[in-house]
């Protein structure tokens, strides 16, 4: 009689087992009959997409496949400043610590909600699918988790990711350009990491599908991959697609294709480069390229120009990849000088401030019939480029350049320590001085009746989206310089961002940073994770992880590795 009631006991515990796995992989999107389609990568269970992308005909074949150079890297100026043995102290421990603990508190947060989404909504404590449904969250945090030595969630994340169907989605079409950036971004570099096989077999079918979206009469892209279309050999160049959607793929591509030996993915985005190589003289700002560019035409005729949204990245990856591809393509080196040259002729301002500071801002510029108009406008988002000022000055040997990255990061900062929350908004203006050198005479500027802070005329946008662009250049000008004044910077900008964001259950973003205690919007996007936190952390970490002699960071923070000479 007890060895029957034992053993019905058993029958019930390996039911409710039963049940319990079932609907976890339900609950993931993971039906159980894929479970005999899943195959063994290591010592990971791994799901192939049920549409194999790589046997999709192709419509409009390549006749010169071009392939990453293959000669010897050359040994290029090094980035970092040289910081003895260890740069880590007992202060810059525990604010690495501190650091951390928001990490884990907001991937705790994400696991316990909004497990295998692409976000979490942390007001609602709920997820939200606004990535193709493809565990964007999961994906982006991967090397963060690697590099915080958060090994067995690594090793959860990692089993999760490798059940991601790339067919199965709710949409008929892709992003192309956020898909990239986040979700091969992120496996690149997470396998670049770990060595964790399951990523690249990952990646590797991923890559299959992006590389239909230049499956298209002139071989360039379309922001949006549309399925079907793609199919049936029914895609075409976008005839109005901004810069950084159309440009912004290389490093992942190429790093894809470096892993790989395949060249195709190379291939495809350099001839995006060969499109904006061969117009950078012909737009109505010779040496930038318009904020939207026609594709199919291969066409620079607009009349806007900025470093802001839409067109950042573009000019982000131009040093990136002279360093990805080992100094071996010249064209990125001479498309990198000219169009910082120009940047700082047209698109750069000195804002006038209450102490005279010797700061820089990036502003926007239309060219009219006669002149070329600036709107001294601060984008939160424009931002990155003082890091990239900094990287093409080490990288290139220009000191004027890193020296002006050096003030367009102060500007950043300064915007930042300007606002009574300690956070610069999402988009505001200032009035500039007659020239980034030289003196300024501050005039006492009337603000609205909101009371700005001195100096700013308005503020456009007034959110803060856990954004990380100020504390990327932030960043990079630690690494490039060492100076210490640069981690000060970063811990005055964590206290006002912790204090604003934090929430009982994680962080969100908030609606108006020029008062304290402001409402939060039920948002944290992904990058808060992938590169808000990363950097902070690596701010305080010591100067050796990911070394930016030996590494060279995507657009969403994804570290890849530079080839060695």
């Amino acid at each position: 009689m007890l060895g029957q009631c034992q053993r019905r006991l058993n029958r019930r515990y390996i039911a409710l087992l039963l049940f319990i796995t079932v609907s976890v992989f339900l609950w993931n999107g993971f039906r159980p009959q894929d479970y005999y389609r899943t195959t063994r990568v290591g010592a990971v269970r791994y799901l192939s997409s049920s549409y194999d992308w790589s046997k999709n005909p192709v419509f409009y074949p390549v006749k010169d496949m071009k392939s990453p150079p293959a000669a010897e890297p050359k040994v290029l100026s090094p980035v970092q400043f040289k910081m003895g043995e260890s740069s880590e102290n007992h202060r810059s421990l525990a604010r690495k610590t501190a650091v951390k603990k928001a990490f884990i508190k907001s991937w705790e947060a994400y696991k316990t909600y909004a497990w295998a989404q692409d976000e979490l909504k942390p007001l609602s404590r709920k997820g939200k699918q606004s990535f193709s449904g493809w565990c964007a969250q999961l994906v982006d945090a991967l090397d963060t988790l690697w590099l915080m030595d958060m090994k067995d969630d690594f090793q959860l994340a990692v089993e999760q990711v490798a059940l991601i169907d790339w067919s199965r989605t709710s949409d008929d079409f892709l992003n192309l350009f956020e898909v990239t950036i986040r979700h091969l971004g992120g496996l690149l570099a997470a396998y670049d990491l770990s060595g964790e096989h399951v990523l690249l077999a990952k990646a590797i079918e991923l890559g299959d599908m992006l590389y239909a979206t230049f499956d298209t009469p002139n071989r360039l892209p379309s922001h949006w991959l549309y399925f079907n279309k793609a199919k049936q050999g029914q895609q075409r160049a976008d005839d109005s697609m901004s810069g950084a959607a159309g440009c912004s793929m290389s490093l992942e591509f190429t790093r894809l294709s470096q892993i790989t030996g395949d060249p195709k993915y190379y291939d495809a985005t350099e001839r995006v480069k060969q499109f904006i190589y061969l117009n950078q003289n012909n737009t109505k700002i010779p040496g930038l390229w318009p904020h939207v560019m026609n594709y199919r035409e291969e066409t620079v005729d607009k009349a806007m120009f900025t470093l802001g949204a839409g067109a950042d990245s573009l000019y982000e990856y131009l040093p990136k990849m002279h360093a990805m591809l080992g100094g071996l393509d010249p064209e990125y080196a001479q498309m990198t000088t000219l169009a910082l040259d120009t940047a700082k002729k047209h698109l750069l301002y000195r804002p006038i401030n209450p102490k005279d500071e010797m700061i820089l801002m990036a502003g926007n510029a239309v060219v009219g019939q006669n002149e070329i108009e600036l709107t001294t406008e601060m984008q939160h988002l424009t931002c990155f480029i003082g890091g990239t000022y900094a990287l093409a000055g080490k990288l290139q040997g220009r000191d004027d350049f890193v020296d002006l990255g050096s003030r367009l990061t102060a500007g950043c900062v300064w915007a930042y320590d300007s606002f009574p929350t300690n956070i610069m908004p999402e988009i505001s203006e200032l009035k500039a001085c007659p020239s980034i050198d030289g003196k300024c005479r501050y005039e006492d500027l009337k603000s609205s009746a909101s009371k700005l802070p001195p100096g700013f005329t308005r503020v456009r946008d007034p959110r803060y989206l856990l954004r990380p662009e100020a504390i990327e250049s932030v960043f990079y000008m630690w690494r490039v310089t060492g100076d210490e004044m640069w981690r000060d910077a970063a811990w005055r900008m964590w206290e006002g961002i912790i204090k604003e964001t934090e929430n009982d259950l994680a962080f969100a973003s908030v609606s108006d940073v020029r008062h304290e205690g402001s409402d939060q919007d039920d948002s944290m996007e992904t990058f808060w994770m992938s590169e808000t936190l990363k950097y902070f952390w690596l701010i305080f970490e010591d100067h050796d992880v990911l070394n930016l002699d030996e590494w060279v960071l995507n657009t969403e923070a994804h570290p890849l590795k530079r080839p060695k000479s």
